[in-house]
């Protein structure tokens, strides 16, 4: 007789800790799976965002493609077609670097609220928030679009009647694509440290001597 109920106490003892063990083991698995769930969510939202960066450098390398070859063509050729593709090229890359530097300055005021953003890192890409092959890419991009208007504005200083100035002169403008799809990159992707908060003198004088006030009475 005892030894039965020695056994049956064993028993639902050891029942016990193994429902026990099941239930930690349960917890725990249920904590990992979570635990992933919300890693693989920052990693997609990582993923993500980094691929919309990689849509503006994308986007800043084929509109200069674009305009090396139209401006190019036009101060070779010289027709009056040439000169219209190329001028029509580059009022619509200037037009999409004035949209984009506006929206890059609007998205960076916002930021700079909470971060510390300065001019030079959103239309430069200089410094740390802007990891280095993007910022070789993206400058790179602005010197050939500089040296591109440069170039075929000098080529063809007159008009095919030898009137001054030519429609090549409005390929000067097209840098503006470069500095608004630096800083469309730069406010939306740009890595930049926590602001730091500014104690005013005359605040903390005055805010101590109302609190001596306070104690006085």
């Amino acid at each position: 007789m005892t030894l039965a109920i020695r056994c049956s106490l064993s028993a639902s003892a050891t029942a016990s800790a193994c429902s026990t063990d099941e239930a930690v083991v349960a917890t725990t698995m249920a904590r990992v799976f979570d635990s992933a769930g919300r890693l693989g969510n920052v990693s997609g939202r990582d993923q993500s965002t980094r691929a919309a960066g990689e849509v503006i450098v994308l986007a800043n390398v084929v509109g200069t493609v674009a305009f090396v070859i139209t401006a190019t063509t036009a101060a070779i050729v010289f027709s009056t077609a040439s000169q219209w593709v190329g001028a029509i090229t580059a009022m619509g890359l200037f037009a999409i670097g004035v949209f984009a530097f506006l929206w890059s300055f609007y998205n960076a005021v916002q930021r700079s609220r909470e971060e510390e953003i300065s001019v030079t890192q959103v239309y430069l890409l200089l410094g740390t928030p802007t990891p280095p092959r993007v910022r070789w890419l993206m400058l790179t991009m602005l010197l050939v679009q500089c040296v591109t208007a440069m170039a075929t504005a000098l080529a063809r200083p007159d008009g095919p009647e030898g009137s001054p100035g030519s429609s090549l002169a409005v390929g000067i403008l097209v840098p503006m694509f470069g500095i608004g799809m630096n800083g469309l990159w730069g406010a939306f992707h740009g890595v930049f440290g926590p602001r730091a908060e500014i104690s005013m003198p005359g605040a903390t004088s005055a805010t101590t001597s109302m609190d001596k006030n306070e104690d006085h009475g």
